[in-house]
C-alpha cells in the first residue's frame, strides 16, 4: 500500500499542470508522498473547501497550492485548513504573472499564505520539505543532503 500523503498539491486549472510539473518531480526523486487536486477557487469552490477542510485528517502536513490571475486558492485553502500553504503564483499572459504574484502576497492579516517565485514549483517543494523538516529528521536530511550536493558542485 503506498504511503499516506504529506504534501498535498491543488492548482486552479490543468493548463497550470506543465509549470507544477518540477514540484511533483522533486517530490517523487525524494519519495515524498502527495496528492494531487485540480480545483479553482472561482469554478468549484465546494471541492476546494472540502479538500482543504479535510486535508489534515487525510494526513497532509503541508500544501502546495498553484493559481494565476487573481489567484485566490491559496487564500481559500488556506481559510479553511490550519496547515501551512505555500502559493505559487503561474505566469500569465496578461501581466508575465505579476497579477499572480500580487493577489498571493497581499493576504490579509490572520491568513498568511507563503508565496515562491512566479512558476517557483521545484521551491514550493523544496519549502514543504523543509516544513516537514522541522518535525521529521529524515525529511530535514533530504534538505542537507541538497544543500551540500548543491556546494560541492
Amino acid at each position: 500500500m503506498a504511503e499516506t500523503p504529506v504534501v498535498g498539491i491543488i492548482m486552479g486549472s490543468q493548463s497550470d499542470m506543465p509549470a507544477m510539473e518540477p514540484c511533483v518531480a522533486q517530490l517523487e526523486e525524494w519519495g515524498v508522498p502527495y496528492e494531487l487536486v485540480i480545483a479553482s477557487a472561482h469554478r468549484k469552490p465546494a471541492v476546494v473547501h472540502e479538500w482543504a477542510s479535510t486535508a489534515e485528517e487525510r494526513g497532509i502536513r503541508v500544501i502546495v497550492a498553484a493559481a494565476g490571475k487573481a489567484a485566490h486558492l491559496g487564500g481559500v485553502v488556506a481559510a479553511y485548513t490550519p496547515l501551512p500553504v505555500i502559493a505559487v503564483p503561474m505566469k500569465t499572459s496578461d501581466l508575465g504573472g505579476l497579477d499572480s504574484l500580487l493577489s498571493m502576497v497581499q493576504m490579509p492579516s490572520g491568513v498568511p499564505v507563503a508565496t515562491v517565485a512566479i512558476n517557483g514549483a521545484k521551491n514550493a517543494a523544496i519549502l514543504a520539505v523543509q516544513i516537514l523538516g522541522t518535525g521529521d529528521e529524515s525529511m530535514r536530511d533530504l534538505i542537507k543532503r541538497m544543500k551540500e550536493d548543491a556546494a560541492n558542485a
